[in-house]
């Protein structure tokens, strides 16, 4: 299973043109969700605003140098290892899922495009990331959403519970299960049989709900994230602070209850 593209068996009765058309119509979709939800949230608009305001509160001037530092130490740190987690349960399923994801995605794209055709030869390096990527996306999401969850562990909601605010964990982990699952069966070769088709369908659906949900979901949340975390790095470094007081110099002192139990509320 590991070594076959599904999208070359797909092509023996689906023309390749119609699912690069699919992919391109997803990132329409995505493109779309996000600008409605930047219209919506105001999100950017907040973004340069307050960097204006820390701009004038600054106690240092960053040379062009010192901004790229900056920039650089971020992606590298707070936005490709998620060092902001810490070094726990919730950075790891975090990275799983980032990191599957991305594989997924791109492999997809390099399938579809290039050798999706009936008569071409995928390398067997692509069929092999794209099922790896999508094992780690549903191992780093499933994780998350049944052990990690805030509300779930720390406010005692049954995992069941589900929000808007869910939509994209959720689509996310279905996208990469029915396509492996599809997968596997198309692996299979069972000619006419309908078990290929019925997941077929699902993971067209999960897509659909993935990148069409743009606007109700988090997905955009991926986008702003790493714009916030370099804003944030620089008003550290100019001593703006967003306009947040200093950290007290003084020693942390909380009691001895804080040792009763492993610190979970938030």
């Amino acid at each position: 299973m590991l070594l076959i593209n599904p999208f070359v068996i797909l092509s023996e009765t689906i023309s390749p043109i119609y699912m690069q058309w699919f992919v391109i119509v997803m990132a329409i979709l995505v493109v779309v969700g996000t600008l409605l939800d930047i219209i919506h949230k105001k999100n950017v608009k907040y973004f340069f605003e307050n960097a204006k305001k820390a701009k004038l509160s600054a106690k240092k001037t960053l040379s062009s140098s010192e901004k790229i530092s900056v920039i650089s130490k971020t992606i590298v740190s707070d936005i490709a290892t998620t060092s902001e987690l810490g070094a726990g349960k919730r950075r790891t399923a975090h990275l799983l899922g980032m990191y599957g994801t991305i594989l997924f995605w791109i492999t997809s794209v390099i399938m579809i495009f290039c050798y999706s055709n009936p008569t071409s030869e995928t390398p067997s390096a692509w069929p092999i990331i794209w099922h790896v990527g999508a094992i780690m996306t549903v191992l780093g999401g499933s994780w998350f959403w049944f052990f990690l969850r805030v509300d779930v562990y720390s406010e005692a909601q049954p995992w069941y519970r589900i929000i808007k605010a869910d939509l994209f964990v959720l689509a996310l982990v279905a996208t990469s299960l029915f396509g492996l699952v599809w997968s596997y069966l198309q692996s299979l070769n069972l000619n006419d049989r309908w078990d290929d088709k019925v997941f077929l369908v699902l993971f067209i659906v999960s897509n659909l709900v993935l990148f069409g949900g743009v606007y109700w979901s988090k997905f955009a949340h991926m986008f702003y994230k790493p714009g916030a975390a370099i804003q944030k790095n620089l008003a550290e470094a100019d001593g703006s602070r967003d306009n947040l007081p200093p950290e007290a110099d003084a020693p942390e002192q909380f009691g001895s209850g804080i040792k009763r139990e492993e610190p979970k509320h938030y």
